[in-house]
């Protein structure tokens, strides 16, 4: 902010005149002197000077009001997100679901019950989300980041989770039946009760997973997965689990 000082008054201009020896720089002595007493009389009056602090204060002022008025933006955000999604609802394609989840996700907003059904969601990050009695039933979610998520009760049936991390995500009573989980990282998850009737989970790295109290396994391909806990394939193929191997590789199913 500019602090406004009084100027000395000029000097009278017969005083100046006096001083100049040649006559050329007369014109230039006059213009300036005119301007000295021009910035004399401003510098003198107090009005400039209020004008310059209530300029200062409407800076202040927006500032504040911009802080007081983030919690409303933030809201408004979030609405227009959920517009996103909940609009899209049942249409293929992404529609602008993946930076509104991933949105919302950032925030720590629960995504409980949110419909994805059959949207492409290829590369989605959102570890950590609540997604509770989500829906992902026939969703393109190949290469995405779940690390840490909670399905609990979660329709993810023939989702597509190829190549995806899913590493201590929590799969509690979730349905998985007929979904893809080909070369997913399922290190640490929890499997406790969840239905992988007829799923694929060719290479997939179940090293430290709660399996013991899986609901169903009923012709779930675990041909070739990766780090199985002690005692799991043979309690998995108990369970109807088939290990078929790549349909070129030319190899007989094993069970």
């Amino acid at each position: 902010m500019r602090v406004f000082t009084p100027r000395v008054r000029p000097e009278a201009w017969a005083t100046g005149r006096a001083r100049i020896k040649r006559s050329w720089i007369v014109p230039f002595f006059t213009f300036d002197w005119c301007w000295e007493w021009v910035a004399y009389f401003l510098s003198n009056w107090k009005f400039l000077e209020v004008l310059e602090y209530m300029g200062s204060l409407s800076v202040l002022v927006a500032v504040l009001f911009y802080f007081s008025e983030s919690g409303d933006r933030i809201k408004q955000r979030h609405y227009q997100a959920w517009q996103v999604i909940n609009t899209a609802q049942g249409k293929g394609g992404s529609g602008g679901r993946i930076e509104a989840l991933q949105e919302l996700n950032a925030d720590r907003v629960p995504l409980v019950g949110v419909d994805a059904s059959g949207a492409f969601l290829q590369g989605v990050n959102l570890a950590g989300a609540r997604l509770l009695r989500a829906n992902f039933s026939a969703s393109d979610l190949r290469n995405s980041n779940f690390r840490s998520a909670d399905f609990t009760d979660a329709d993810l049936r023939s989702a597509n989770f190829r190549e995806s991390n899913l590493t201590r995500s929590n799969f509690h009573r979730t349905d998985l039946a007929e979904s893809d989980l080909n070369g997913s990282d399922l290190t640490q998850a929890n499997l406790s009760g969840a239905k992988l009737d007829d799923a694929d989970v060719r290479g997939a790295n179940l090293s430290g997973i709660v399996w013991r109290d899986i609901g169903s396994l009923k012709d779930a391909n675990i041909y070739n997965v990766k780090n199985p806990p002690p005692g799991f394939v043979e309690w998995a193929i108990q369970q109807g689990a088939v290990r078929t191997p790549d349909e070129d590789s030319g190899q007989s199913p094993q069970r």
